[in-house]
C-alpha cells in the first residue's frame, strides 16, 4: 500500500491483467510525473517497451491517463488520455478525451489505469475508492454503448465500446459517458481484443494542492482571458455554437472537405450550421467536468448534437443535405462504438470508388455493416487505406499514415498540411491546430496560403499541445489563455516553481518519444506527406476566391 501522497497527484496508480483477472495498485513513479506530467506524456513513456507489440497482443497495454491539474479548480481541468497502439495506423496513439471519467478516476485514489492481458470471456472493470475487480459480463456482449451505459450507476463514468470494438473494426471508439469519444485510431478495437466491455469508475477522495490560493488566483486571470475571447464566448463562439460554429467559416474560406476531398465548398452547408443546430433542436450546453465553456450541445430532447468534424464529414463530404440524416448519422457512431471522422471517410472513399453518392438511407444501412462486419462492412471496416489498396486505387484514400483526415482542407491552410503530414499519430488536425492562427487569427495572423515561417510555427505548437494533452487540459483554452497562465496554475497545485520553458521542455521529450516508437515500427520522414490529390487537383473557387493545389516544392 502507498502511504504518501505528492499534491497534483494520488501518487498510485492501477495495475490490471485481465488475462489472470488480477489487479495491483503501485506506487507512481516520481520520474513519471516530473518528466512526463500525466495524460498523454504517461502513455508515451508506459509504451516504450511495448512499441513493437501489434495493437491486438494481449501484452499491449491500454493506458487511461488523468494529468496533475484533474480534481482541481483549475479551468477545464476535468480531461484524459487514452494511449496504446493503434490498429488503423501502426503508430503510437493517443486519444484525449473529455467527461468526467478522469475525474472520478483521480477520486477513486488513482493517476492512471494500466490494462494488459486477454480475459476467456467478456469482462467489465469496475473501480471504487481504491480498489477494482474484474467481473464475468458475457451478457452485454452485442449491447450497444447506449445499453451498456445505462446499466450503471449514475454517479459512476464509464468508458464503454460497442459491436465496432467487439467485431475488431480498426476505427473504434471507446465512448465515455455515453456521449465522449475516445474515437481516432481504433482504440475501442485494442479494448475489445482484451475481451473488456465496460469500465465503471467512481470515488469521492480530493486532490491535495499544494497552494490553493495560488491556483484559484491563476484560475481567475484564465477566466478572464476566455472572457475576453471572442473564439471563446463570442456571440458566435464555442460556448454559444460549440465546435459546429466553425461550419460557417471553412464554408466561407472554401475549405470544407466535399465528396471526398474532390471539392472544398458544399452549397447545403448552411443546412448543418451551428446556428441551424441550435435553432431546429434548441440546443441547450453541456460539457466536460471542469468545464466553464460547455462547448457540447444537447438538444431539448436530449439528442447528442454532433462537433464540427462529424457534422460536416457526414455533410459536405459524403454530399448529405439532410440535417436528420446528419445527426442520427452521428448518434449511431456512438452507440455503434465508431469514430465519426474514420467513417465517413470510409464512406465517402467507396462512394468515390463506385462512382455513386449515397442517400441518407444508405449511410445508415452502410454503418451498421460497417460495425457488423457484414456484407461490404468486413471490407470498409478496414479504413479507407487498405479499402483502396485492395481495390486497386490507393490514392482515394485520404489519409496520412492510415489515418483518415478531418474537416479542414489543406489546400485551404498551409500550416494544417504540414501539421498533417508530421503528426506523430496520422492525419491529425490536433496535433498542432494551425487553423487557430490561419483561420481564427488567434493568437496572431497568419497567411493560410504561404508556407513562411510554417515549419516553426507547426514545430513549436506540436510541443505546446503535448504538453496540453499531459496536463490532460483543453485545447480550446489556448485561444485566449497561454501556456505561462498554466504554469502558474500547475506550480499552485505541485508547490514547486514551474516556468513555460519547463513545460515545453516536456512537451519535446513527449514528441520524440512518439517519434522514436514510430521510427522503431518502420516509419520514416517519407511518411510525412500528403495524398496526392492535394498536390495535383485544385480545390473549389468562390467569388474573389480561388483554391489552387500545394507546391509540392515548396511543401
Amino acid at each position: 500500500m502507498v502511504k504518501y501522497r505528492v499534491a497534483g497527484y494520488m501518487s498510485r496508480y492501477l495495475k490490471v491483467d485481465l488475462s489472470s483477472e488480477s489487479v495491483e495498485t503501485a506506487a507512481t513513479p516520481h520520474w513519471l510525473c516530473t518528466e512526463f506530467l500525466g495524460g498523454r506524456g504517461v502513455g508515451a513513456a508506459l509504451l516504450r517497451d511495448a512499441c513493437r507489440l501489434s495493437p491486438y497482443d494481449p501484452e499491449m497495454p491500454l493506458v487511461f491517463a488523468t494529468g496533475p491539474l484533474v480534481g482541481t479548480v483549475a479551468p477545464t481541468s476535468g480531461r484524459m488520455s487514452v494511449s496504446s497502439r493503434s490498429p488503423l495506423t501502426g503508430t503510437m496513439f493517443d486519444c484525449s478525451v473529455g467527461g468526467r471519467f478522469g475525474t472520478m478516476l483521480k477520486r477513486a485514489g488513482f493517476d492512471f489505469l494500466v490494462i494488459t492481458g486477454q480475459a476467456s470471456q467478456w469482462v467489465i472493470l469496475e473501480i471504487r475508492e481504491g480498489a477494482a475487480a474484474v467481473r464475468i459480463a458475457e451478457t452485454l456482449k452485442g449491447k450497444s454503448v447506449s445499453d451498456v451505459t445505462a446499466q450503471f450507476p449514475s454517479e459512476s463514468s464509464t468508458a464503454v465500446i460497442g459491436p465496432a470494438g467487439e467485431n475488431g473494426v480498426r476505427f473504434a471508439s471507446i465512448i465515455i459517458d455515453g456521449r465522449y469519444a475516445a474515437g481516432r485510431g481504433g482504440l475501442g478495437a485494442v479494448m475489445g481484443a482484451k475481451r473488456l466491455k465496460a469500465i465503471s469508475v467512481s470515488g469521492r477522495r480530493e486532490v491535495a494542492v499544494a497552494k490553493p490560493d495560488e491556483l484559484a488566483a491563476a484560475s481567475a486571470d484564465i477566466m478572464r482571458l476566455l472572457r475576453a475571447s471572442p473564439a471563446v464566448f463570442g456571440e458566435a463562439g464555442l460556448s454559444e455554437f460549440g465546435t459546429a460554429a466553425l461550419v460557417d467559416l471553412m464554408h466561407a474560406r472554401r475549405m470544407e472537405p466535399a465528396l471526398n476531398f474532390r471539392a472544398t465548398y458544399f452549397a447545403g452547408a448552411g443546412v448543418y450550421s451551428g446556428y441551424a443546430m441550435k435553432k431546429r433542436y434548441a440546443a441547450i450546453p453541456t460539457g466536460c467536468a471542469g468545464c466553464p465553456i460547455l462547448c457540447k450541445k444537447v438538444g431539448s430532447d436530449g439528442t447528442i448534437l454532433p462537433e464540427y468534424d462529424s457534422v460536416s464529414h457526414f455533410g459536405a463530404l459524403l454530399g448529405n443535405d439532410d440535417l436528420g440524416s446528419i445527426v442520427g448519422a452521428n448518434r449511431l457512431c456512438n452507440d455503434l462504438g465508431m469514430d465519426t471522422i474514420s467513417a465517413a471517410c470510409t464512406l465517402a472513399c467507396h462512394a468515390e470508388l463506385q462512382g455513386t453518392t449515397f442517400s441518407p438511407s444508405d449511410i445508415e444501412t452502410l454503418l451498421r455493416q460497417l460495425a457488423g462486419r457484414s456484407g461490404i462492412g468486413d471490407a470498409l471496416a478496414e479504413g479507407s487505406f487498405r479499402y483502396a489498396k485492395d481495390h486497386g486505387r490507393p490514392e482515394l484514400s485520404m489519409t496520412v499514415k492510415g489515418l483518415e483526415l478531418p474537416a479542414y482542407d489543406p489546400r485551404g491552410a498551409y500550416g494544417m498540411a504540414l501539421a498533417y503530414a508530421t503528426s506523430t499519430r496520422g492525419g491529425c488536425h490536433m496535433r498542432a491546430y494551425p487553423i487557430s492562427h490561419e483561420v481564427l487569427r488567434k493568437p496572431v495572423a497568419t497567411d493560410r496560403f504561404s508556407f513562411e515561417g510554417k515549419a516553426r510555427i507547426v514545430r513549436i505548437a506540436e510541443d505546446m499541445n503535448a504538453v496540453v494533452d499531459s496536463l490532460t487540459a483543453c485545447r480550446f483554452v489556448f485561444f485566449a489563455a497561454g501556456i505561462e497562465e498554466y504554469a502558474h496554475a500547475l506550480s499552485a497545485v505541485l508547490g514547486v516553481s514551474i516556468d513555460s520553458r519547463d513545460l515545453f521542455r516536456i512537451g519535446e521529450r513527449v514528441w520524440n518519444a512518439e517519434w522514436a516508437m514510430n521510427r522503431a515500427n518502420g516509419f520514416t520522414v517519407a511518411d510525412d506527406d500528403l495524398p496526392q490529390r492535394f498536390f495535383l487537383e485544385s480545390g473549389s473557387s468562390g467569388g474573389n476566391l480561388a483554391v489552387p493545389p500545394l507546391d509540392r516544392r515548396e511543401f
